[in-house]
C-alpha cells in the first residue's frame, strides 16, 4: 500500500451492494448480538487520521453521497442519492494501516476521541444530505452505521467486486 501524505486527512472505501448485515453489538451473557442491515446500496468503510478536521465533513459527504457508482436499470451508472439505495457506514481503523516489518502500524490515524467525533458528524450529516433528496427520502432507502471502536462482523453479496478508493 501506498505510504500516507500527510495531507490525506480521512480514507474511505465504497463497495456496492446487494445486501449487507453488520454486527453492532456482540453477543453477551444476557443479551443477544445486534445487527444492523441494508438492501442494495452502498457500504463506505471510514478512517480518519491524524490532522482531520470538522471542516473536511461537508466535502467528504457530498463527495460521497454524489460519485456515480451505482448501476441503474438502464445500465447508467447513477448516485446512490439517484439509485435510490441504502448506504451502510462502516468505521475501519485499518484503513490507516502501514506495514512496518510483518506488523501493521496504525500511528497515522485519529485518537480515538477525534475519530469518534469525526464518525458521528459524517453520520449525521450523511443523513441530512440524503434526506434533502426527495427521491431518496421517499422510497424507503436507509442509512445505517456501525459502531465506532468495536470490531464488527460484517456479511456482505456484492454482485462484482465493484471498491473503488477515496482519500480527503
Amino acid at each position: 500500500m501506498a505510504t500516507i501524505d500527510r495531507e490525506v486527512t480521512a480514507r474511505v472505501v465504497l463497495q456496492q451492494c446487494l445486501h449487507a448485515k453488520l454486527q453492532v453489538k456482540p453477543q453477551g451473557e444476557d443479551s443477544d448480538a445486534e445487527w444492523v442491515k441494508i438492501q442494495r446500496g452502498m457500504v463506505m468503510y471510514v478512517c480518519f487520521f491524524k490532522g482531520s478536521t470538522k471542516d473536511s465533513i461537508p466535502k467528504m459527504v457530498s463527495s460521497l453521497l454524489n460519485v456515480k457508482l451505482s448501476e441503474s436499470s438502464s445500465g447508467k451508472l447513477v448516485s446512490i442519492t439517484e439509485l435510490p439505495g441504502d448506504v451502510l457506514i462502516v468505521p475501519q481503523a485499518t484503513l490507516g494501516g502501514k506495514s512496518k516489518g510483518r506488523c501493521m502500524q496504525y500511528h497515522l490515524n485519529a485518537g480515538k476521541e477525534l475519530g469518534m467525533e469525526l464518525y458521528a458528524l459524517l453520520i449525521a450529516q450523511c443523513q441530512k444530505e440524503l434526506e434533502t433528496h426527495p427521491q431518496w427520502s421517499e422510497s424507503g432507502a436507509v442509512l445505517r452505521y456501525g459502531t465506532y471502536g468495536n470490531r464488527q462482523v460484517l456479511n456482505l453479496d456484492t454482485n462484482g467486486p465493484y471498491t473503488h478508493l477515496l482519500e480527503f
